[in-house]
């Protein structure tokens, strides 16, 4: 839209360089170009204003492919404005002097021209052409036609329309046709998904078997050297055995031999003993009879003499005690009772006791 200031009485435009301008004042050209700027009378300016830059165009709509199933065509075309004159000229490009709006709708014009003209190619085509070709084919088919077809229009050159580009993004069927239609290709992909999974699992499987007899072989193998290092081992210990076995012998032989001499040389010196120790025997026999004699003659002696010591006591001790009286030998053998009783260290005498005693004195000393 172009750019429109006011001062003074009189208006400025300013246009941008992707619109083309067209200045008319009494049926004279006055301005023609992109990107211009000028001033003019509101009064007695016609101005027009044509887009010359690429404008995208989008269109849907649905079209019946040959065994009758409807389709929906998602494209869009790309198009310029080639001879501004001739478009201006066609279709009505001015402007509001006061506001720079269209006062027409001239792009809509063009829309509803390019879409009719695209939409009778695609339809002619996917018209011939069944379905599951048309899903197939039918995106290519249907551009290279719109392209053609719209190329050989002669209203839009003498319109003044190029078309720059063509594209056709989508072309789908119903919902419930695009259903049946996956339904296949799912079954498929999912055959070829569970074939996958079966071939994968089958090659782990048998990638496990691999490392199982591997186990199995390592484990095997290991047996064998245990096996082999277990019968070294064995060797090894027998000759080990076989070899003490020998030392012991040679060791045995030579304490052997060593305990005859010593066993010898001590039955010698054990024999020298037992002849030292019976001549000092003899010796000491001979001494310790003679002083033994000797003893038993002294003891013989002394108790000859103690016996008869004995006897002159005991003859004596009879002679005083029958000489004494009967009082005094009562009194001997009560003190020699007295030596032989306990000691007694206090005497608790009562009353009756010194009554009964005090009555046996005095009547004692009575008659």
């Amino acid at each position: 839209m172009a750019d429109i200031t006011r001062r003074l009485g009189r208006r400025h435009l300013r246009g941008a360089p992707t619109a083309h301008i067209r200045h008319h004042r009494g049926g004279r050209l006055l301005h023609d170009g992109p990107g211009i700027s000028f001033w003019f009378r509101a009064l007695t300016a016609a101005i027009s204003e044509i887009p010359v830059d690429d404008r995208e165009l989008a269109m849907t709509f649905h079209a019946r492919t040959a065994d009758f199933q409807d389709v929906a065509v998602q494209a869009t075309v790309t198009y310029r404005i080639g001879d501004p004159a001739l478009a201006a000229a066609r279709l009505d490009f001015s402007i509001d002097p006061d506001t720079g709006v269209w006062r027409g709708t001239p792009l809509e014009q063009l829309g509803t021209l390019l879409t009719e003209t695209a939409q009778q190619h695609a339809l002619a085509v996917l018209a011939r052409t069944p379905l599951a070709e048309a899903l197939v084919d039918g995106v290519a088919a249907v551009r290279e036609r719109i392209a053609e077809g719209l190329g050989a229009e002669p209203r839009l050159p003498a319109t003044g329309i190029e078309v720059v580009a063509v594209r056709v993004m989508a072309l789908r069927p119903e919902p419930e046709v695009e259903r049946a239609l996956r339904t296949p290709a799912r079954e498929q992909i999912q055959q070829d998904a569970d074939r996958a999974t079966y071939e994968r699992r089958a090659v782990a499987v048998e990638r496990e078997r691999a490392i199982a007899e591997n186990e199995l072989a390592s484990q095997i193998e290991l047996a064998r050297r245990e096996e082999q290092l277990v019968e070294q081992r064995g060797t090894n210990t027998r000759r080990e055995a076989e070899e003490h076995s020998a030392a012991d012998a040679v060791r045995a032989e030579a304490e052997a031999a060593r305990s005859v001499k010593l066993a010898e040389a001590e039955a010698a010196r054990m024999v020298r003993l037992a002849e030292a120790e019976a001549a000092r025997s003899v010796k000491l026999g001979e001494a310790e009879a003679a002083r033994a004699v000797t003893l038993a003659r002294a003891e013989a002696e002394g108790a000859r003499a103690v016996g008869e010591a004995r006897a002159a006591a005991q003859a004596a001790w009879l002679r005083v005690h029958g000489e004494v009286d009967v009082a005094t030998l009562h009194a001997l053998t009560g003190t020699r009772l007295a030596e032989n009783l306990p000691r007694i260290d206090s005497v608790t005498v009562s009353p009756d006791v010194l009554t009964g005693l005090l009555a046996k004195l005095g009547s004692a000393e009575g008659p």
